[in-house]
């Protein structure tokens, strides 16, 4: 049984979304490289939290969680599977031949190029 899927993209409709994906994924990788860098000095915060609300680093940590959120929610909500946000991978719902497959990209290429069997993965790309 193929997975069911809110929205079946065209290759022209995925290529329209690429600004705005571009956009998110940067949000969300610089949000999740803040934590990162904030993650070392949370220990002490953490165990200080139950008193006083967590200080200024734990409320940094927060937004930049909260705004990971948000980034990474608004590509689910446009129907895009955010398969690594390390290379940016994403696939994109599509319809070939009667059946659901996933149209693939990451950066830096410029536009959807690539699709694969849904089973396949990134291995099983191939060009359109």
């Amino acid at each position: 049984m193929e997975p069911e899927f809110r929205k079946l993209f065209s290759v022209e409709e995925a290529n329209a979304l690429l600004p705005e994906l571009k956009g998110l994924l940067d949000e969300a990788r610089a949000r999740r490289d803040a934590m990162r860098e904030k993650a070392p000095d949370l220990q002490p915060i953490v165990e200080a939290a139950s008193g006083n609300g967590g200080g200024r680093k734990g409320s940094e940590f927060g937004v930049d969680a909260y705004k990971l959120h948000l980034a990474v929610g608004r590509i689910a909500e446009l129907g895009v599977v955010l398969k690594d946000l390390d290379s940016g991978l994403l696939d994109f719902p599509h319809s070939r031949e009667g059946r659901v497959v996933f149209l693939c990209w990451r950066p830096p290429e410029e536009r959807v190029g690539f699709w694969h069997e849904i089973e396949a993965g990134y291995a099983g790309r191939r060009p359109l």
